[in-house]
């Protein structure tokens, strides 16, 4: 097993190295790549402007619409009143019905009237002293760094590492540095202590065993293994700290690991031992303990086309998942992906996508103007005008995917501060035009007021409001990244998030490194600025965060445009994978501001540079959830023969095309009733095997041995379960705030084993 992992130390990195090409930054370094189709197309569509523009003059309490356009409205949901829409010239003052509403809303008491400012007062001064403390103490470890860590050789190598302008020349200089900090000796070397590597080798040793076999019984064997072994972090091989000690890879019994199951999974597909209907209900399973990947796109204004370098370097790898969450500003980036091919993609993912972003084209005379008349730094009109190209015209959610195989998320939160927040997509509000949930999303109080969502009229030209009219803004504000939703709606357990928030990736400190990027001393063992720095560090933002829950769970701050701040900041905002930028002064300065072509190459840059150390830790995982869905994809338009055939003989291009038919019905049985594909169909799996009769036909096993098979299956895979003793720690990236608080969004992990599945 040792000379199988160094081997696979070379092997892995000759792979990735081979494997990086110049693809990803071709367009940011040729001067004369030049884009003439996609960026000239227009998709505004003036009906439907017309229609967005009437529904959101349309006045909810009184009812009037001078443009006769009658659909239905309501100031609650419960309520629908039909009527029309208004001019938005005369904005009316707040009524005096909605003013006691929010009078109702506050809380009442002597004590708190007099002591609710001298708290602010008290707590903000504590906290700005602390954030000064906090942001000092960031700059002393950085200094330190760069002047008694990064000398010598060793500071050359990384700053060749910072230099590579590809991918290819990324992992060079990475393997480079490994070697020269001795971590390839680290790969080698098989255990440690956060994974189950006894474990990993068995399963390794069996599944090759079982898929060279050539007898039912081998088959049979290799279906149970991997009925085991492919569920959520499985002996603790998802691990960050696993892929925090090198720049390039991890542990060679992880690489040989996820190689193996891959080719497993392919001689599964193709064994003609196992029936066409047994493989998928398997592999039904397989995805459903193994769980499903999305790529979450944070808010963050103009910080935000960041994400455009982060989703090109992914494209390039064949690493994007397919499934999408926009928010604010990253809605806009989901969008463009959302809505077009991998080849439409790679036509317009370079600098000259800047000739299209003209979302803040006004002066700022202009934007202050329509603050103090409005309430609001942009006009929606212009915005929906820009949004539609970014969309590609008015396309829905379930049109989108249709087109693309892609299922974009854009979270919102109604206007009424006590509504939860929605995730929009093609099963929750398939009609909903993309564009108008986009706007919704970027609605931040003070630079867009709430919009309303349109959606597609059945045989007509023409759009009508969603959800009764009803104005939805910021989803930011309250759910940047939905975990919990997606978990439910679409299985995700696993997360790469891009976040760009400026107030918020400011506060990420990984203490003891992060993928891609090890501690710099004490053999990665150690920590950043050492333990007395750290320890400063993991107090004063913990203190930070704990006076933000003091101001809120007492309700001390005052509520501006109907919502509470708080949640800005008291929120879950990392994943999985969490990619930071590398923000400096200039991007503050443009905020609010569009980038011409050469910061937007730099932007782009700067975020395939700040991807590329996570690709080995996002390639582990995708490889093998692609691979299982590429399966699932052929034996639903495999004929009913007991032989699928050679897995590689079929591209992906065929097979999505073969099974473009099904695959909307089958996502929205699987995912969206998830709850009812559960104990079920792992009881069909493990008790009641068919066995092969003479003549071909298959029949199933009686009761009594149907019992006695599933036992003996379950005694069999139990040999393959996880330890409780090893692979168990995990860790979390340091953010400001508390992941866990209440409004946090998590989800609990899948089941673990057989038996936890017959509990559910």
């Amino acid at each position: 097993m040792a000379k199988n992992s160094e081997k696979a130390v070379k092997k892995t990195t000759n792979k990735i190295v081979k494997s990086a090409d110049n693809s990803g930054t071709k367009c940011l370094e040729d001067k004369n790549y030049k884009i003439e189709n996609p960026l000239d197309e227009e998709y505004v569509n003036e009906v439907h402007v017309s229609d967005f523009m009437k529904a959101l003059a349309y006045d909810p309490v009184k009812g009037v619409d001078t443009s006769n356009a009658e659909h239905i409205s309501a100031w609650t949901d419960a309520l629908p009143v039909r009527g029309t829409t208004s001019s938005t010239k005369n904005q009316k003052k707040p009524s005096k019905r909605k003013l006691r509403e929010q009078e109702a809303a506050k809380p009442k008491g002597i004590s708190h009237s007099l002591l609710q400012y001298p708290l602010i007062f008290m707590i903000g001064l504590i906290m700005f002293i602390e954030l000064i403390a906090y942001i000092s103490l960031r700059q002393i470890v950085r200094i330190w760094e760069n002047v008694f860590s990064w000398r010598g050789k060793k500071r050359t190598l990384r700053n060749n590492l910072r230099a590579s302008k590809t991918y290819k020349e990324w992992c060079e200089s990475a393997d480079a540095l490994d070697n020269y900090m001795h971590k390839d000796e680290w790969k080698k070397t098989i255990p440690f202590a956060y994974y189950d590597y006894r474990l990993l080798q068995k399963v390794v040793k069996h599944l090759k065993m079982y898929r060279q076999g050539d007898t039912m019984e081998d088959a049979t064997k290799l279906m149970d293994v991997l009925y085991v072994c492919l569920k959520q972090n499985f002996a603790g091989i998802e691990n960050a700290k696993l892929y925090s000690n090198t720049y390039l890879g991890t542990k060679a019994l992880i690489e040989e690991y996820v190689e193996e199951v891959t080719r497993s999974i392919e001689a599964l597909a193709s064994n003609k031992y196992i029936s066409i209907e047994e493989k998928r209900l398997a592999f039904k399973l397989y995805s459903k303990n193994y769980g499903r990947t999305a790529f979450c796109l944070s808010g963050g204004a103009g910080f935000g086309y960041y994400h455009l370098g982060v989703i090109r370097a992914l494209l390039d790898r064949g690493l994007l998942p397919s499934i999408i969450t926009g928010t604010s500003a990253g809605s806009l980036m989901g969008a463009i992906v959302c809505s077009r091919t991998d080849e439409e993609l790679d036509l317009i993912l370079n600098p000259e996508l800047s000739s299209r972003i003209r979302i803040c084209q006004d002066n700022w005379p202009t934007k202050l103007y329509r603050l103090v008349t409005q309430g609001s730094l942009f006009d929606a009109e212009q915005w929906c005008r820009e949004a539609m190209w970014f969309c590609k015209g008015s396309l829905t959610f379930k049109e989108a995917y249709e087109r693309t195989g892609r299922i974009f998320n854009v979270s919102v939160i109604p206007y009424d501060p006590h509504s939860p927040p929605k995730l929009l997509n093609y099963i929750t509000a398939p009609d909903c035009v993309v564009w108008s949930a986009v706007l919704a999303s970027a609605a931040i109080p003070g630079i867009l007021n709430p919009v309303v969502l349109m959606q597609k009229k059945r045989n007509s030209e023409h759009l009508i409001p969603y959800n009764y009219g009803h104005k939805f803004k910021d989803g930011s504000l309250s759910t940047d990244i939905p975990t919990l939703a997606l978990n439910t709606q679409f299985n995700v357990n696993y997360t790469i998030v891009s976040q760009v928030n400026p107030h918020v990736h400011v506060f990420f400190y990984a203490n003891q490194g992060s993928p891609g990027r090890p501690v710099t001393h004490l053999e990665g063992r150690g920590w950043r600025g050492g333990f007395l720095a750290s320890t400063i560090e993991q107090m004063l933002k913990l203190d930070l965060a704990k006076w933000l829950k003091v101001l809120r769970s007492l309700k001390l701050l005052p509520t501006v445009n109907d919502q509470d701040w708080s949640s800005v900041w008291l929120q879950k905002f990392d994943g999985n994978v969490t990619i930071l930028p590398k923000s400096d002064l200039s991007d503050w300065l443009h905020t609010i501001a569009d980038p011409d072509a050469d910061r937007l190459k730099k932007l782009m840059g700067s975020g395939q540079i700040r991807t590329w150390p996570k690709i080995s830790m996002i390639s582990n995982r995708m490889r093998i959830e692609s691979c299982i869905e590429k399966v699932r994809r052929l034996l639903r338009t495999s004929p009913k023969s007991n032989r699928v055939g050679r897995f590689n003989s079929y591209s992906d291009a065929e097979i999505e095309k073969l099974s473009q038919h099904l695959e909307q019905h089958d996502t929205t049985n699987n995912y969206a009733n998830n709850s009812d594909a559960g104990s079920g169909d792992e009881l069909v799996f493990l008790s009641r095997r068919r066995v092969s009769m003479p003549d071909g036909s298959f029949q199933h096993l009686q009761d009594k041995d149907s019992i006695k098979e599933q036992n003996r299956r379950r005694k069999f895979m139990a040999q393959f379960l996880d330890s409780p003793k090893e692979g168990n720690n995990s860790t979390q990236s340091s953010v400001l705030f508390d992941s866990h608080s209440d409004d946090s969004d998590s989800h609990s992990p899948p089941p673990s084993s057989p038996e936890d599945y017959t509990h559910n």
